[in-house]
């Protein structure tokens, strides 16, 4: 039997030690990714499956419903959410902040909100309201305008109020194949710059859209 020192034991154990430690950063990075949403590489194979598995056939349905090209619909889910279900949420404190000033009297309006929408409203409903939810990330505040209540744009039925949502907002725009607007009025409430880079907050949020798109195209038709 050969002889093994304990100093050879030691270097085993610590490489064993730095390959369980490097698998679990990877793992780490890739979880990661999927929690943001930011799908790339590798990971855009996955965010389209999770997309279609969870998502597939409640876009085509709306789709149809609403005269929208599905493969938009699928791409910016897979853009906004990874297409996780549950979706998850992100607040966002400046949107709290406006709507706050709304409520409390300091500002007129933020985009359709007035004071009278907001009168009675607590603290943490206005957080609610400020936090982007569903496969569309649609914030709360959106549920104003669709005369909806928050649950309806996170919970079952999510996709159809984020459909009729685009729809009433810049459905028209998707309809004449205006994608780079499409894409930018929703991650900014504005189409996309004449002059200039794009606004989005990620600056290739537009260009993904597009590549989603195109690798939902077959999907969309079946």
């Amino acid at each position: 039997m050969p002889f093994v020192t304990h100093s050879s034991k030691n270097k085993g154990r610590a490489l064993a030690g730095i390959l369980v430690l490097v698998g679990v950063l990877l793992a780490w990075n890739e979880l990661d990714r999927r929690i943001e949403g930011t799908w790339s590489e590798p990971g855009e194979w996955w965010g389209k499956r999770a997309t279609l598995k969870n998502y597939g056939n409640d876009v085509k349905q709306w789709a149809n419903e609403f005269d929208l090209p599905a493969e938009y619909l699928l791409a910016l889910i897979q853009l906004e959410s990874g297409g996780r279900k549950p979706a998850g949420k992100r607040f966002e404190a400046h949107v709290y902040e406006r709507l706050k000033s709304v409520r409390d009297g300091k500002r007129t309006r933020y985009e359709n909100i007035r004071r009278s929408d907001l009168e009675g409203a607590s603290d943490e409903a206005l957080r609610n309201l400020a936090t982007s939810w569903g496969p569309f990330q649609l914030m709360g505040y959106k549920c104003i305008l669709l005369d909806l209540q928050l649950r309806d744009i996170r919970g079952k039925d999510a996709v159809q109020a984020g459909v009729t949502w685009i729809d009433q907002t810049y459905g028209d725009a998707l309809r004449k194949g205006r994608y780079e607007d499409a894409f930018h009025l929703h991650n900014t409430g504005k189409p996309y710059p004449t002059s200039g880079p794009p606004t989005t907050f990620h600056p290739d949020y537009v260009v993904r859209g597009k590549r989603y798109m195109l690798n939902f195209a077959g999907d969309a038709s079946e």
